[in-house]
């Protein structure tokens, strides 16, 4: 029998939509939808997928760049309007609930870095039945968005783990920037909404194309 290889990370973060959650597509759709609503131009696909990862009212100012400031409330209601409308469409990825738990108990601990809200999280939490999943998380409105490292350093703080001991997953340029920018090496996905070949400039250790590529990857060398 092999002898037991060492933990490399103690602290795995990970993306919520369209690293976990199959979300992208659908919320390309309300932001497109949202924009729209309120009198501006509909972004397209590229557009509002680029965005998805960071915090609501960042991310739909940056889609949005011909509404006026003052119509941001508006556009974020519709926003949240058009995805509670469709967020029992949503699911996990296939095969991500066997990997959270081969990585369980493997004893790493297990977090959430998201743009979305601490509501939102919490809600898709108890709707896909993962509450006591993750030992920790972060959202966008308890702290700074990505790519700003400030949710990584407050989780490395909560588990007392090093930058070098704390590995970030997602799918999205701002994710792994926020890797870079917190000091943590990273892992990209590419079947959310970012095209992987943004991802090699930001060095990420892997790029995983499904779920049981990258549960393969973990196993061999998280």
């Amino acid at each position: 029998m092999p002898p037991h290889r060492p933990r490399r990370f103690d602290l795995i973060a990970f993306d919520w939509d369209g690293t976990l959650f199959d979300s992208t597509a659908i919320i390309v759709r309300c932001i497109q939808q949202a924009v729209i609503d309120v009198g501006g131009a509909r972004p397209t696909d590229k557009a509002a997928a680029y965005v998805i990862g960071m915090g609501l009212m960042q991310a739909l100012a940056h889609a949005a760049p011909d509404v006026p400031a003052e119509r941001y409330p508006q556009l974020g209601e519709r926003y949240r309007h058009h995805y509670l409308a469709r967020q029992n469409d949503l699911s996990l990825f296939p095969g991500v609930l066997a990997l959270l738990d081969e990585l369980k108990q493997r004893q790493h601990w297990l977090a959430v870095a998201t743009g979305k809200s601490r509501r939102g999280l919490d809600d898709v939490l108890r709707t896909v039945q993962l509450q006591g999943t993750f030992n920790g998380s972060r959202t966008a409105d308890e702290t700074a968005g990505k790519p700003n490292p400030l949710m990584l350093q407050e989780l490395m703080r909560e588990f007392g783990t090093d930058p070098e001991r704390t590995l970030m997953i997602g799918d999205t340029t701002h994710d792994l920037q926020m890797a870079v920018n917190a000091g943590c090496p990273a892992v990209g996905v590419s079947y959310g909404a970012h095209e992987p070949g943004e991802f090699h400039s930001l060095n990420p250790l892997y790029i995983a194309h499904s779920v049981a590529d990258l549960r393969e990857w973990l196993v061999a060398n998280a």
